[in-house]
């Protein structure tokens, strides 16, 4: 379980980081605004069905993947500019990875969120584990 808390909280870094290096970068900003939080906003829901939080397992395995390969080439990296593009590349394929499993990232962040702060939230998704 500890390892699912860590990598959770290094997957939200990454994708919270995305909006904020992309505000750097005008030439690659996203507008969508897709990365909102409502755990942040205090709208946070977590009454989350089976359905939800298989697909947030389903997800953070590939988050898994993704961070435990760029993790290494981001604390290589030659340069600051360097490690940025290389975290909004992970944080690109961390969005792929839970549109794929068929979430959308405020559920996603909203999920990892309530499992670290929820017990009830944080039985059901270790259960589905």
């Amino acid at each position: 379980m500890n390892k699912l808390l860590i990598s959770m909280t290094a997957s939200l870094a990454l994708l919270a980081a995305g909006p904020a290096v992309a505000q750097e970068s005008p030439e690659s900003a996203n507008t969508d605004g897709g990365y909102s939080d409502p755990a942040a906003a205090g709208t946070q829901n977590t009454n989350f069905n089976d359905q939800e939080l298989k697909q947030f397992v389903e997800a953070q395995e590939g988050i898994n993947e993704i961070r435990d390969e760029y993790m290494e080439k981001i604390e290589a990296a030659d340069s600051q500019q360097k490690a940025q593009e290389l975290q909004m590349e992970a944080n690109d394929e961390m969005v792929s990875v839970i549109e794929d499993a068929g979430m959308d990232i405020p559920t996603y962040n909203s999920i990892a969120t309530a499992y670290n702060s929820e017990p009830k939230v944080r039985n059901r998704i270790d259960a589905l584990m």
